[in-house]
């Protein structure tokens, strides 16, 4: 990424409240709760739409998971987390998606999840309903 990204350029915006748990010994976020704070990006986006999160003959399941760490966060307070699609796969969507504080960029990071069949564990087309649900928040490129 050649310029860290603004929380505006997201289609997609929910926020974590920080936890003093949240924090090392340093004082600051620890690089481990990120994760978390993308997974509650990913999945308050999927919860908009009870066809994807409640199928019954699929779920979704993380494949990767990179994160860009670029700034210190400090509790207490809330972090904003942008979310968005910036690729539809046969069985995948990839989601770019940032952590701010302050307006401040902490870290950025891409997500790839796979759509899986209950019944044979193994990786699903999409629907023609998931794909319109990626491709409405798709991130211009």
């Amino acid at each position: 990424m050649k310029t860290l990204p603004k929380l505006e350029d997201f289609p997609h915006h929910t926020f974590d409240k920080l936890r003093y748990g949240d924090t090392d010994r340093q004082g600051h976020l620890n690089n481990a709760v990120y994760a978390t704070f993308f997974e509650t990006g990913r999945c308050d986006m999927l919860d908009v739409t009870d066809a994807l999160r409640r199928s019954t003959t699929h779920h979704w399941v993380l494949a990767r998971l990179t994160i860009n760490y670029v700034a210190e966060g400090f509790w207490p307070g809330q972090v904003q987390i942008g979310t968005g699609i910036t690729a539809i796969g046969n069985s995948s969507a990839t989601y770019l998606q940032a952590v701010f504080q302050d307006g401040k960029c902490l870290a950025w990071g891409e997500t790839v999840v796979v759509q899986v069949s209950k019944e044979t564990g193994r990786s699903a087309p999409l629907d023609d309903a998931a794909r319109a649900f990626f491709a409405g928040l798709t991130m211009p490129a």
